[in-house]
């Protein structure tokens, strides 16, 4: 009897165990381990599923996309490309791309370790990353900006370029012609038996 064969015997009662285990003539303890299930893609059964009719082969516009050193990038695994996937850790995260080949790019990314973070550098294929859309907005505020200042700078009228947070509403008045206040109370309870 082998040790790859206890795993089918885990299930059998104790005596029927130990008399199976002296018949092998082997020396094992009866406290069989836990399952050891901490495999590199443990737990990811729904981390690394495919989308919803986005099942298939990898689309030809995913290696059409230009990548430069020092894009910012999402990584996100697919599950149809196991070559040159990230692990679990790094699903969903986003970094700078420090190294470009044919088929991958490197990308850093920073990760909390105790009370620091660590770069740390991983090469991933081109089918688990994406273009992040992270500076979107900033670059757009800086485009209207420039444009308003330029704007501004020709009427000769000052700008406030400034972000404004979200301001309470307004005061408005209630006409109570035709339209006389109400006074509103919940409804008493009714039984429907």
């Amino acid at each position: 009897m082998t040790w790859g064969g206890l795993g089918k015997l885990r299930d059998l009662p104790r005596e029927i165990l130990q008399a199976q285990l002296t018949n092998a003539d082997i020396d094992v303890d009866l406290k069989l381990a836990m399952p050891h299930s901490f495999g590199y893609r443990a737990r990811t059964r729904h981390m690394f599923k495919r989308g919803f009719k986005e099942h298939g082969p990898v689309k030809l516009s995913t290696y059409l996309i230009n990548y430069r050193v020092g894009d910012i990038v999402d990584i996100k695994a697919n599950a149809a490309q196991q070559k040159g996937m990230p692990h679990k850790y790094y699903h969903g995260r986003t970094g700078i791309i420090y190294n470009v080949t044919p088929t991958s790019v490197g990308v850093i990314v920073y990760k909390v370790v105790g009370n620091r973070y660590i770069e740390k550098r991983v090469n991933l294929r081109v089918e688990h990353v994406r273009h992040s859309a992270c500076r979107q907005e900033f670059l757009d505020r800086v485009k209207s900006n420039h444009e308003a200042h330029v704007k501004a700078k020709e009427t000769g009228e000052r700008v406030n370029l400034r972000r404004v947070p979200a301001l309470p509403r307004e005061a408005r008045t209630v006409s109570i012609s035709d339209n006389a206040p109400q006074t509103m109370r919940p409804l008493p309870y009714e039984t429907t038996i």
